[in-house]
């Protein structure tokens, strides 16, 4: 018999570990000059190897992985295209949802690929730096594909082409702009809990949920397929921002208030972007699956308490004046987002409408305490003005949050005071900055130094950075075609396109 006795087979736990665990370390260099970021946010990190990955994927799976789903995806949107799906859509008003989310999503999708990127350079530990690798080849991915998606809607309708532009300069999308920039200008561990946790993990199911059963119920097959060829993505995407946590709450006790910071600054952040997905779910869709008061109930209420629960073991505390904002504006955010953007979208790259009267009705019975008593008043009285050929727009710049980039159109709900506007203001080197809430200015102040930098629209086109004073000139910077881009849905080309489409 052989002397030589069979190695006994690696389990996948210790086969993963050999395969993507390189544990070298600095030589001729100072370890922290090849890793500046690690220290820089004041965490402590003991042990690099503690790092968790549920999923321990490998390049070679990986890419196995997503050539399948890009080939099923692209087999869909092909026969998307060649069967003349446009015709099967709803009404041409669901076009301007997906509008928004090529202009405001979109190019987030692309952002924060160069934040992993710089993460995965910036994190000593292999774990963290493949972990972070993957996801910014996800981000990629799911940029490309959605643009392939909706390049289709691009030969028939306004509104599609200058995507790009207008996320650089469109005044409403420097709110998703200015979101991702203050991720990626942060040091590589808040990124983390910005993006993976508090968004990914949290929030994303108030992004994508909605979009894509939204998409579903007005029969845009397409967008519900890209929306599905991500979900697994998004799947380890929310594992790494819950790993994240547990990781640097677990390395040492001194770095629980620093995260519980960010994840209270993000958890805001991310709530006041979204919106634009509450004015989306209760007006943009002419079919509505659901209401953004039904999905803070769910995603806010039970979801994100829940989760909040579960960390109280590392010393988390949940943000509960965070959380009584947000379920007190439930029944009021969409609707006064809407009145923001029907005001000012003679400036926005989309069409608004005044809801007929069977959405009127939905939306009585979804905010029955709300809509009746505040909106709908106001919303008849539009309507008055449209029938005597008097449709308003607003030929003023609006005042915009310093922090959050939103024009000051919210009230003070949670204060018992509906009918008045939340004012905040902060003095900064002998300088006064206006936030929308309480929760803008406290993120403000901790940081001012950061907040006075913020690109602000109104400011730009006071200056004569946006093209010129007036909106003919900035709407030309912006990119868009005056009548044909924005304004009213009523009488567009959109409208004009749909009913031909129909009619054929």
């Amino acid at each position: 018999m052989s002397a030589n006795q069979r190695k006994k087979r690696l389990n996948k736990k210790d086969a993963y570990k050999y395969m993507t665990r390189l544990g070298w370390d600095t030589t001729y260099q100072k370890e922290e000059d090849v890793f500046p970021y690690t220290n820089m946010e004041g965490l402590k990190i003991h042990d690099w190897e503690a790092w968790e990955d549920p999923f321990r994927m490998t390049m070679d799976s990986y890419w196995k992985l997503q050539a399948e789903k890009d080939k099923k995806l692209y087999s869909i949107i092909d026969a998307f295209a060649q069967n003349n799906a446009q015709k099967n859509i709803s009404d041409a008003r669901y076009v301007n949802a997906l509008k928004l989310f090529l202009t405001g999503v979109t190019p987030l999708e692309y952002k924060v690929v160069q934040g992993f990127s710089h993460a995965a350079r910036a994190f000593k530990g292999e774990g963290a730096a493949i972990a972070c690798q993957m996801q910014a080849i996800d981000e990629l991915r799911h940029f490309q594909t959605q643009v392939h998606t909706m390049s289709h809607y691009n030969k028939y309708f306004n509104g599609f082409s200058e995507h790009t532009t207008m996320h650089d300069r469109v005044w409403y999308l420097s709110v998703p702009k200015s979101f991702g920039d203050d991720a990626s200008t942060a040091g590589p561990f808040e990124y983390l809990t910005a993006i993976s946790f508090s968004f990914e993990f949290v929030l994303t199911s108030l992004l994508f949920v909605p979009f894509m059963s939204g998409a579903a119920y007005n029969g845009d097959m397409a967008t519900v397929t890209f929306g599905f060829s991500a979900q697994s993505d998004e799947s380890r995407h929310m594992t790494l921002g819950l790993s994240a946590i547990k990781f640097m709450l677990e390395q040492d006790a001194d770095n629980v208030p620093i995260v519980q910071k960010w994840m209270d600054k993000w958890l805001w952040r991310g709530y006041r972007m979204l919106g634009l997905v509450a004015m989306m779910m209760d007006y943009m869709l002419p079919n509505s699956p659901t209401s953004w008061g039904e999905a803070v109930e769910l995603y806010i209420e039970q979801n994100c308490m829940a989760l909040y629960k579960d960390l109280e073991k590392y010393g988390i505390k949940a943000p509960t004046d965070l959380i009584n904002t947000i379920v007190a504006e439930k029944g009021h955010l969409s609707h006064q987002v809407w009145n923001i953007f029907y005001n000012h979208t003679n400036a926005a790259p989309f069409h608004t409408w005044m809801p007929e009267e069977d959405k009127m009705n939905w939306l009585s019975e979804k905010y029955p305490d709300t809509f009746d008593k505040y909106y709908r008043p106001m919303f008849e009285r539009y309507m008055e003005l449209e029938k005597k050929g008097e449709r308003f727009y607003s030929e003023v710049l609006p005042l915009v949050c310093q922090t959050c980039q939103i024009p000051l159109g919210f009230t003070d709900i949670e204060g018992g005071n509906p009918h008045v506007y939340t004012h905040k203001t902060s003095e900064y080197n002998g300088e006064i900055f206006h936030t929308c809430s309480d929760g803008c200015k406290e993120i403000f102040d901790a940081q001012p130094e950061k907040y006075v930098q913020s690109w602000l629209p109104p400011h730009q086109i006071f200056q004569g950075n946006c093209g010129g004073a007036t909106i003919p000139e900035v709407l030309k910077w912006y990119k868009i075609e005056h009548g044909q881009d924005n304004l009213d849905y009523v009488g567009s080309p959109d409208e004009a396109m749909w009913n031909k489409l129909k009619n054929k």
